[in-house]
């Protein structure tokens, strides 16, 4: 079973790719799943699995005596953290990350903002010790951006909103990529951890305004950056 799946997921990566890359145009047909059999040397079963997991993700349609159709970009679910990151690998094009940060910039000054007013003893310390790794990665001692990206989804976890606590594995998809271009252009040192202080420091103190003021104004500044490079 566990193997199966395991082909199954890998035809999935494949093809999904495949598709983002546009080696599949859009509108037209795919390969049929017998041939996709044969192509990648894998089982029908494995085959039809991924069939399924790419119509679920909106890339593609497939539907009997009609085959295989691969789908417009506006059917596909960008949510979906595989679909995210395909895109992410295969064109994170500048107006991608623009959308992306805009959507950043809806919701986490305002999760900010609710974690402090609702932020647990318990998360407090978690905030804490991804502060401290953060601090840390400057002496190798952790990774920098798993650091910085578990740092932001603490805050949204205890913001309390379920819908912004659903969003924490689409946002660690997105930053590997959307912080390490920004930070780049800024010249921004990923170790420096001077606006991760304020943040805890205004979360822990209750400060909701302050908190949400921090995460507007440094999103405002990677949107400026952005769109300056279009």
């Amino acid at each position: 079973m566990n193997f199966t799946r395991n082909l199954t997921q890998d035809l999935t990566h494949k093809l999904g790719v495949m598709i983002i890359k546009g080696e599949y145009p859009v509108n037209q047909r795919m390969p049929s799943e017998a041939v996709l059999c044969e192509q990648f040397s894998v089982s029908r079963s494995a085959t039809r699995e991924a069939v399924k997991m790419l119509a679920a993700k909106g890339l593609i349609s497939s539907r009997p005596k009609q085959g295989i159709t691969v789908l417009p970009e506006s059917q596909w679910n960008l949510f979906d953290t595989d679909v995210l990151s395909w895109i992410l690998q295969s064109k994170p094009s500048l107006s991608l990350l623009k959308e992306f940060t805009q959507v950043r910039y809806a919701i986490e000054p305002v999760a900010a903002q609710l974690a402090a007013r609702h932020v647990t003893s318990e998360q407090l310390s978690i905030l804490n010790d991804n502060l401290q790794r953060i601090a840390d990665a400057h002496h190798g001692l952790d990774d920098v951006l798993e650091a910085h990206i578990d740092f932001l989804n603490t805050i949204l976890l205890a913001s309390g909103n379920r819908f912004f606590i659903q969003l924490t594995q689409f946002v660690k998809a997105a930053l590997k990529v959307s912080i390490r271009y920004t930070n780049q252009v800024k010249g921004v040192n990923y170790n420096d951890i001077s606006f991760h202080t304020k943040l805890y420091s205004a979360i822990a103190q209750g400060e909701d305004v302050l908190a949400y003021q921090l995460v507007e104004e440094i999103l405002l500044d990677d949107l400026r950056i952005i769109e300056a490079n279009i």
